[in-house]
């Protein structure tokens, strides 16, 4: 018997925490238990252990990058004591593709001792762009969202021992073969790793960027300098109340507007139950 439900997220620009939050808010209501939130975004949060036990139901999300759960993630999903607890991995892509993020990440999850029972692919807005997935997820996805909660709770509902839980294919590969690669024109591949954003003169030294990067590479004392690395996830640039957080690296903006031509159609979410 499932007594409490967890969201469980790392979300930069909060489309995942929204998405996990609308699963894990319904699953609670349905099955008549308890909700909480583990919103590990933030470094230091990453520094405290979690752990799970058989009467836990864990809805577990990520976002997409390269095709894959953030690299930067890893190590601490591995800290993550599963104990038994049903789980159910989301993932967040901003409407290109997951690739091979949701069968990494229930493969991680299955590692750290969780049980996956269901697992989704959901569109979020790109974490480069204002334009690709703009607006999701929105309220056709919230309608697909609410499906799924149902269907999980009926599935939950009806299975018996644990043992009777079919293993989920979900597509895509793990262990995983590689990253996503974008490449130019000429079919170079474009390496953005080392780009950061720039600031301009609208700063206005609110210090918001520095409190929400999810590394803690913004410096505080002063926010054009960065002390550690940028996984280019948005949160700077999206959230600075004045805009005056940018990319200027032509590699990026190439990137960036290479995946805003070729992806307009609408991606849908992938569902596995």
């Amino acid at each position: 018997m499932i007594e409490r439900v967890v969201a469980m997220y790392f979300s930069p620009t909060n489309t995942t925490k929204k998405v996990v939050e609308e699963i894990a808010g319904g699953l609670a209501s349905d099955l008549g238990c308890v909700q909480e939130t583990v919103d590990f975004t933030l470094p230091g949060v990453r520094e405290e252990i979690q752990a799970f036990g058989p009467r836990d139901l864990v809805v577990f999300g990520t976002p997409v990058y390269a095709g894959r759960v953030p690299n930067v993630l890893l190590k601490y999903i591995h800290t993550v004591q599963g104990g038994g607890a049903l789980a159910v991995p989301i993932v967040l892509f901003g409407n290109r593709n997951y690739d091979d993020a949701l069968a990494e990440l229930q493969a991680l999850l299955g590692e750290d001792g969780f049980l996956p029972v269901a697992a989704g692919a959901f569109v979020g807005e790109h974490s480069f762009s204002r334009i690709l997935g703009a607006g999701r997820p929105d309220d056709k996805d919230m309608v697909v969202i609410h499906e799924f909660v149902k269907k999980i709770y009926e599935k939950i509902s009806s299975t018996g021992e644990r043992e009777s839980y079919q293993p989920l294919n979900v597509g895509g590969e793990y262990p995983s073969k590689g990253y996503y690669q974008p490449r130019d024109r000429q079919g170079n591949p474009v390496d953005i790793r080392k780009v950061k954003p720039k600031t301009s003169e609208a700063c206005d030294d609110c210090k918001l960027c520095a409190k929400v990067c999810p590394m803690g590479s913004i410096s505080y004392d002063d926010v054009r300098e960065f002390t550690g690395i940028c996984i280019k996830c948005g949160s700077c640039i999206k959230k600075c109340p004045t805009g005056a957080k940018y990319y200027d690296a032509e590699s990026y903006l190439y990137h960036q507007h290479e995946l805003e031509e070729e992806y307009t159609r609408r991606a849908e979410p992938s569902l596995f139950i």
